[in-house]
């Protein structure tokens, strides 16, 4: 069987170094906010381009803070609205409920799974401040549309990366202004995966990065003095030693599924299958390749048959979710028409070029 992911495979590689990592963290007796997450916090602000990094407990954590931060900074308040895809994964969405804003769903463009710019203008109100950016699968969206839009309309923009670890662009990610953010999540399954969870947030905006800070310590900015109502969000100190083991690796292991995603492109010849755009730059590192199949289901069940493990994402769109009842009369026909036909195949640092062979042989017999 070849696994969608195997995750043990990926990080056995490592093994060495994470005993060496869990002894030092041990000895060191140091466990909360010590000298790994202060060295992954440096070490992946430069790797981003940016002057700070936080790390908190997820990326959906990383997310809410950074609004919450805005928040506590005035510029943004309780009841403002969001823009934000209306295919991404619901934690984006959660996280902008989760800090009191209202979320606004736009349509995505079909080729590149990512938010539409055409479609935004339509989606402004008075009340609309921010645009909450997602880059799925891997993919960058069209930065310099939105933040043209942001510009024009004096909206903040935040980055969801959770995705993108390592995906760079001509249109480069609006955290090089000052005034925005990117959230990033170190979940096991990401390009740069820990060992349980973790996430960060990275900007240039000084003010932001101090208030996130303390907000992810139960908003404190000295021991026992609480300026913020804050919460209990921070980077474990040995998941931010996994993540300074595996962080240099990552450009690396990002190639390899850059090349493995160049094969599928190439040699998968199926006209009853939609394969993804790439201009085949570096804008995007694949964290996931997703087809598309009006047959989806029967495609997944052919592909395991043959000892493929696919997985879906994601088989229910958000404005479908029972959490959001409201939402249920809603349209979005390009949403809808995603969720029913992606199918995610196996891709990964530690897939062969055997099993790369394989993949394209069954689809191809499809």
């Amino acid at each position: 069987m070849i696994k969608f992911l195997d995750l043990k495979k990926i990080n056995q590689r490592y093994e060495a170094e994470f005993q060496d990592k869990l002894k030092s963290v041990l000895e060191g007796g140091w466990y909360i906010l010590g000298n790994e997450v202060a060295a992954f916090e440096s070490d992946f602000a430069n790797y981003c381009g940016t002057k700070h990094c936080i790390g908190v407990g997820n990326g959906f954590d990383a997310l809410v803070l950074i609004f919450k931060g805005y928040i506590q900074l005035g510029k943004l308040q309780k009841g403002d609205e969001v823009i934000v895809p209306a295919n991404t994964y619901i934690a984006s969405i959660l996280a902008i409920m989760q800090a009191d804003l209202v979320p606004v769903l736009v349509e995505p463009k079909l080729e590149t799974y990512n938010i539409n710019p055409d479609l935004i203008h339509e989606k402004i109100t008075a009340k609309t401040k921010a645009i909450l950016v997602v880059h799925l699968y891997g993919q960058l969206a069209e930065m310099d549309a939105i933040n043209e839009i942001a510009q024009l309309k004096k909206m903040i923009v935040v980055e969801d990366a959770a995705q993108a670890h390592g995906a760079t662009s001509s249109q480069q990610l609006a955290v090089s202004s000052e005034q925005s953010a990117i959230a990033y999540s170190f979940y096991p399954g990401k390009n740069l995966g820990a060992l349980g969870d973790g996430g960060a947030v990275v900007t240039n905006d000084a003010e932001l990065a101090k208030v996130i800070q303390s907000l992810r310590n139960y908003g404190s900015e000295a021991k026992y003095q609480n300026k913020f109502i804050g919460v209990n969000s921070r980077l474990d100190e040995l998941q931010a030693a996994f993540l300074n083991v595996k962080l240099p690796k990552l450009d690396a292991e990002n190639s390899i599924r850059k090349s493995i995603a160049k094969r599928y492109l190439t040699e998968i010849k199926n006209n009853k299958i939609t394969l993804p755009f790439w201009d085949l730059s570096d804008n995007h590192v694949f964290h996931l390749f997703v087809i598309r199949t009006p047959k989806r289901n029967e495609l997944q069940q052919y592909l395991l048959e043959n000892g493929i493990q696919t997985m879906i994402h994601y088989p229910i769109p958000p404005h479908k979710q029972k959490a959001f009842e409201s939402w249920s009369n809603l349209s979005f026909p390009i949403t809808e028409k995603m969720h029913n036909e992606v199918l995610s195949l196996p891709i990964s640092p530690v897939l062969t070029m055997d099993e790369v062979d394989f993949v394209i042989s069954i689809l191809n017999q499809y």
